[in-house]
This record gives C-alpha cells, sequence and structure tokens, in this order.
C-alpha cells in the first residue's frame, strides 16, 4: 500500500506545526557567533557552542527595549521560541529576551556602555557639582533590608543626629533592579527638599552590582538636579553610575561621611575660632592702649589739650556775657511793657464807665448810641453802667435844642 506523497509545502507546514507547538518557550545558552542590525530595526544572530549552531531573530520592538549591548563573542542566555522560516525550511529562534552571561559577557557590555555614555559627556568632570557642607535632609536609595541602610543610619546618627534621612527603598540586585533604582532617583527629586542623594549597595561580584552599570541607572543619575553621591560595592569595585555620580564613595559607610560633617569637630572647630578671635581682639586691644598712653604724654598732644581747654573757658565767658544781655533786654522789655499795659486800661471803656459814664445802645443791637436821631419814640434801650444795666424805653426824641 503506497502512501500518499507530500507537498513540500505539505511537509513544511507539519514540520513548523510540530516544532512550533514543543519549543514554545525555551532557554538557550550560547556564544554569539553573528550579529547583524538590519535597516528595518530588526536583529539577526546565530548562536553557537562547540557542536552545533542556531540561528536566531530579535524583532525591532523586542530590541529597542534591550537592557545590553549585545555583540559577537559574548556569552547570552536567550529566552524565546523556535518557529520555522517556510521559504528557506530553517527553524530559528525568535528571541524574547537575551542577557549576557558570565563575567566576560558582563565586562564585555560594561566597556560598551561606558564608552557611549563617556562620548556624550556623561562624565565630563565640568558636570560634577559639589556636596552641600551641611545638608538638612538626605535622600537613600537603597535596599531596605540591606546592610548599606544601617551602615548609613548609623554614621549619620554619629556624625549630625540632627539630618533627616528619606529612604526610597529599591531592589539593587536581579531582573528589574536597575528599574526599581532608576525609578526611586526620580522619585526623590520629585518629592524635593532633599540635598543631597546617596545611591548605592554593599559589595558583591560584578553580576551582584550589575544593575548599577545599566544605562536607566546611568540617566537617572545624570538626570538628578539633587547631587548624588554613588556608593557602590568595596573599593576595588567600579560601577556606571560611579562615573556619571556627582561624588563617588568606596561604600555606603563612606558616602555618609563625606555626606555629613562631624557635629564634634565642627564644635570644637568653633571653640578653637572663637579663641582666636577672642585673643585677637584683646591683643589689638592691647596695642592700641599702648599706643595711646604713649601719646597722651606727647608735647603736641597736650598743647591740644591746653587749646581745648581755652576753648571752653571762652565758650564759658561768652555764654555768661549772653546771658547778662538777655537779662538786659529783657527788663527793658517788661519796663516797655507796664507802661503800654496802665496807658491800655487807662482807655479801657470799663475805666471810663467808673467815672460815671454810661453807654446805651437799641436792644437789638451792639452799636452805641451816639445821636437822639438814631432812635424814635417806643424803641426800647439797653443802658450800660459801671454797675448793673437799665432797660427803658424812649417816650420822646428831642435834638436837644
Amino acid at each position: 500500500m503506497s502512501t500518499a506523497a507530500l507537498t513540500v509545502s505539505e511537509l513544511t507546514d507539519r514540520i513548523k506545526e510540530v516544532l512550533e507547538t514543543g519549543f514554545s518557550d525555551v532557554w538557550v545558552t550560547g556564544e554569539i557567533g553573528s550579529c547583524t542590525c538590519a535597516r528595518s530595526g530588526h536583529v539577526y544572530l546565530t548562536l553557537k557552542d562547540e557542536g552545533a549552531s542556531l540561528g536566531g531573530v530579535i524583532w525591532r520592538s523586542t530590541a529597542e527595549r534591550l537592557r545590553h549591548e549585545i555583540g559577537e563573542g559574548m556569552e547570552v542566555l536567550a529566552h524565546g521560541r523556535l518557529n520555522l522560516y517556510p521559504p528557506r525550511g530553517q527553524y530559528q529562534l525568535t528571541i524574547r529576551t537575551i542577557e549576557p552571561r558570565g563575567a566576560g559577557a558582563l565586562a564585555l557590555a560594561f566597556e560598551k556602555l561606558r564608552a557611549k555614555l563617556e562620548r556624550e559627556g556623561l562624565f565630563d568632570p565640568d558636570r560634577k557639582r559639589p556636596i552641600p557642607f551641611l545638608p538638612g535632609a538626605i535622600g537613600v536609595v537603597t535596599s531596605p533590608t540591606g546592610a548599606a541602610i544601617r551602615d548609613i543610619i548609623k554614621v549619620v546618627r554619629r556624625r549630625f543626629p540632627r539630618t533627616t534621612l528619606v529612604l526610597a527603598p529599591a531592589r539593587v540586585q536581579g531582573n528589574g533592579a536597575a528599574a526599581e533604582v532608576a525609578r526611586a532617583i526620580e522619585r526623590l527629586n520629585a518629592r524635593g527638599g532633599l540635598d543631597v542623594l546617596i545611591v548605592g549597595r554593599g559589595g558583591g561580584s560584578l553580576e551582584d552590582l550589575f544593575a548599577f552599570n545599566e544605562e536607566s541607572v546611568a540617566r537617572a543619575i545624570a538626570a538628578s538636579v539633587i547631587p548624588v553621591i554613588s556608593a557602590v560595592g568595596h573599593e576595588v569595585d567600579t560601577t556606571i553610575a560611579d562615573y556619571v555620580a556627582d561624588v563617588r564613595a568606596a561604600t555606603p559607610s563612606a558616602a555618609a561621611e563625606l555626606a555629613v560633617p562631624d557635629e564634634r569637630e565642627l564644635q570644637g572647630l568653633l571653640r578653637q575660632a572663637r579663641e582666636r578671635l577672642s585673643g585677637a581682639a584683646r591683643s589689638g586691644l592691647a596695642v592700641r592702649l599702648e599706643k595711646l598712653t604713649a601719646l597722651s604724654g606727647a608735647y603736641g598732644l597736650l598743647g591740644f589739650t591746653d587749646r581745648l581747654h581755652r576753648h571752653s573757658q571762652w565758650l564759658d565767658d561768652a555764654s555768661r556775657r549772653l546771658r547778662a544781655s538777655m537779662e538786659s533786654v529783657l527788663s527793658l522789655v517788661r519796663e516797655r511793657l507796664t507802661g503800654l499795659t496802665g496807658r491800655a486800661e487807662g482807655l479801657s471803656p470799663l475805666k471810663v464807665l467808673a467815672r460815671g459814664y454810661s453807654v446805651t445802645t437799641r436792644e437789638d443791637r451792639v452799636e452805641a448810641i451816639r445821636e437822639a436821631g438814631e432812635v424814635e419814640p417806643g424803641d426800647r434801650l439797653r443802658t450800660r453802667l459801671d454797675r448793673g444795666i437799665l432797660i427803658s424805653r424812649v417816650e420822646e426824641v428831642s435834638d436837644g435844642n
């Protein structure tokens, strides 16, 4: 019994279905043999080991999100699914994620990113900002459970306990750690009110520290408006974050010491400054007193003092003469004022009334009546005497002839 023959396309479709169904989620480790980025943005590569090679593709949408640069000779761990490309009858790995594997690969990725950021000027010394001498508040980006935060708290409390610490917790190791560190830096900048940031963790292997060699962390530190102290690993370790930061500290404890001064040392310096200032003031005063004492016995100063005394005596004499002249003038003025007062009293209407005269006005007016023709019979009159007032009525008017 013969079996019906399959076309190439039919066979390829069956193989494609079996292959893609059975290998839809695979992890593959190997060395990148070749690596090409097409104009479309897709990346085509081969993975190989001692016995075989495997084609791979990273579509543009995935390539744009890669956290590391990749290249030939790099040992990597790739994750994706197998698929078959029918026109060539070849299977390949469609890669979803790819990470450097091993110290050599990480070192290569480190060097590539370091060179890229250096070309952009992110390590330029002119970008570095000074750390405030006495910060009121410090932001810390690190793990909330690690030794780094405990060391920072211990040092700050010992050196300047009045400083405020604000922790932005973040994972500092493993997948997603770099993104958390970058977001924590951005949150502290958005929060405001901080004078300096400490970003770091304790020591570890190159793999452990690699979150601080990620481009996202470097960009976040470069964009920070708050000065940044990097505190990653031990003294022998240097990360991309160290290059970008304003100040690099060997350890988290060293970062805390750089961030705040020692309060006891400051108090000692202040005491010394006060003592020097007081001593200088006393010394200067003594020198000036000595000079003044020496000058006080000099003939020129004595003559000046005598002239001051003579002028003072002349002022006293002039003052006495001025007072005497003023008294004489005032006496003359008083005499004249007394005479004028007597004459004024003699002319006073009240004095005239006392001699038997009177003043008569109409009751409804204030002007004195000087002629009989100013009134008519029936007018009421008001007569002012030396003592008292008379009210009368006109019975008859005569011109006195």
